[in-house]
């Protein structure tokens, strides 16, 4: 027979001994989640870089030390404040890993998040706006849920017991010490000891960046005031000429010059002077530097056309509520009738009155009736062919048209063909090219398969450009450039901001006034042509044609 024994005090140390350990455990457990997270988003590079660049955030140890610490009503402010700083450490991270890769620049957001709105007409428009909205709302979920696990987790510190917060604190404290140490002995070149000290630096580069860009703004308003060339007229030599100005969506540098474009877009550009050459027309070839890459095209257009340097969103906007006269306007007041072709262009269009158009033709006015190619509302062959039928009929007063060919934008899928200029119609005959080819969803998976894309799509842009020429040259004077660089995707990092521009006529007089420029003769421009800033076109035009 069993004997009763009584429960004696050594049980119930026992007991809470074990259930200690056992909170302890669990807290632990929960300790450890925190860390990695604390750790992941300290360590997370702001861009893509190698593994091996990556450094022990030494940030770990010191809100580790803090947290076995604080006690008390101290702690869920300490908690909250970690949280807080984190989540917004990682939305910053976040959204620098997309401006980089898209613009190759940090995210700004005293600046950005005005172009918000263009970034969610770019992504609907490539991947589909049900498939848009399912990768906002999975970010912003995904980044909820980080923050969600990470406030939890910290509550792990206040469930240890205070001998194992005086050996977390006693640990995390050394491993500080440790970490301060090498970090001020090591070489700060190579970073060889392999620790670093992020958080504070990070916030405070971009509070740094907010407070130049505002000061930036100041001196904008400044160079307003400044503006080398008259109100005119201007343009004589260019009298009773045509100008016909165009964009070519993501046409930089690297298309002509890196080795996976150079020779199938030389190839191509030699068949385009042989092409105008055949008709009776020339061309002068150079560099202009943009003040954007990757996107944001309106940047380069307002540069161009203002001769002032656009190169943020806070520019831009003080440009078009200035009285600063735009190229355009240049034009008008010299006797030409002004016009924009902007396929693009598919909502309200508040600046262009800027720029002193005397008619627009957005997406909507242009007649199209085929299929879009995506993102791309019309292939350009149409929109040339629209530009003629709308701004040149026979006998028409000199026209100066800006126009913005968008064929070879991103996703570059599905891509137009040049097809006889008589059969262009409607559009409806392009309705085939467009159903055709991969969605954006299989082409950018490949990062190679992006890249023949878009060469693709640069190829078909010129090969028209070199047909249209051809066919509707003469009497015009013909300005071809790109807006910018494409995406790192396609470039490579530390790709030069440089595009192509290429000046075309039938007058070898007025080529001739471009001699002063050094530029290169035909299609093609050298590595050692001169390269001149976007904003410097403007009066360089002018003093060539006045």
């Amino acid at each position: 027979m069993n004997e009763f024994r009584p429960f004696r005090q050594s049980d119930a140390a026992r007991i809470g001994h074990i259930a200690q350990r056992k909170a302890n455990g669990s807290a632990f457990l929960r300790i450890t989640i925190a860390l990695a997270i604390v750790a992941a988003i300290l360590a997370v590079p702001s861009h893509f870089t190698d593994v091996s660049e990556l450094r022990f955030p030494l940030e770990v140890a010191g809100v580790t030390l803090l947290a076995s610490v604080l006690a008390g009503p101290a702690f869920p402010f300490l908690r909250w404040a970690v949280t807080l700083l984190l989540a917004a450490m990682l939305f910053l991270k976040l959204a620098d890993i997309g401006t980089g890769t898209a613009f190759q620049r940090p995210f700004n957001p005293y600046l950005d998040l005005k172009i918000l709105t263009d970034g969610w007409n770019l992504l609907s428009g490539a991947v589909g706006v049900t498939e848009a909205v399912g990768i906002i709302c999975a970010g912003l979920l995904a980044w909820l849920i980080v923050a969600a696990v990470l406030y939890w987790s910290l509550g792990g510190f206040r469930a240890l017991s205070r001998g194992a917060r005086r050996v977390s604190a006693r640990v995390s404290g050394a491993a500080l010490l440790i970490g301060l140490a090498a970090l001020v002995a090591q070489d700060p070149d190579r970073r060889s000891l392999g620790v670093e000290a992020h958080a504070a630096s990070y916030f405070v580069n971009r509070v740094t960046m907010v407070t130049r860009s505002i000061a930036d703004l100041a001196r904008f308003e400044e160079e307003l005031k400044q503006d080398p060339v008259s109100a005119g007229p201007h343009f004589s030599a260019l009298a009773g000429t045509d100008v016909v100005l165009i964009f070519i969506e993501s046409y930089g540098r690297s298309a002509i010059e890196d080795s996976r474009y150079a020779a199938r877009v030389g190839s191509r550009l030699t068949s385009v002077e042989k092409e105008i050459e055949a008709v009776g027309l020339q061309a002068r070839s150079g560099w202009l530097t943009s003040p954007t890459v990757g996107g944001i095209s309106w940047l380069a257009h307002g540069t161009l056309l203002s001769g002032l340097w656009v190169d943020n969103q806070g520019r831009y906007d003080r440009m078009i509520t200035s009285e600063r006269t735009s190229l355009n306007n240049l034009f008008r007041s010299s006797g030409w009738r002004t016009t924009a072709v902007m396929p693009a262009i598919t909502l309200d269009w508040p600046e262009a009155g800027y720029f002193g158009y005397d008619s627009i033709h957005a997406a909507a006015g242009l007649g199209y009736r085929g299929k879009p190619f995506n993102w791309v509302t019309m292939p350009d062959q149409f929109t040339l062919e629209a530009f003629e039928r709308l701004e040149r009929p026979v006998g028409h007063k000199p026209v100066m048209a800006e126009m913005a060919l968008i064929s070879s934008h991103a996703p570059w899928t599905p891509l137009p063909s040049l097809i006889p200029w008589d059969k262009v119609g409607d559009g409806a005959v392009f309705n085939a090219q467009a159903e055709s080819g991969d969605p954006p969803s299989v082409v950018w998976a490949d990062p190679n398969r992006v890249r023949a894309q878009y060469l693709t799509s640069i190829d078909y842009t010129l090969e028209t450009l070199g047909s249209y020429m051809a066919r509707y040259g003469k009497n015009t004077l013909f300005i071809l450039l790109g807006d910018h660089q494409p995406a790192s995707i396609v470039t490579g990092e530390g790709a030069l901001r440089d595009v192509p521009m290429h000046i075309v006529s039938g007058n070898p007089d007025l080529l001739k006034r471009l001699d002063g420029w050094n530029w290169q003769k035909g299609m093609i421009p050298l590595p050692s042509t001169p390269v001149y800033r976007m904003d410097e076109f403007r009066r360089k035009l002018v003093e060539s044609f006045d």
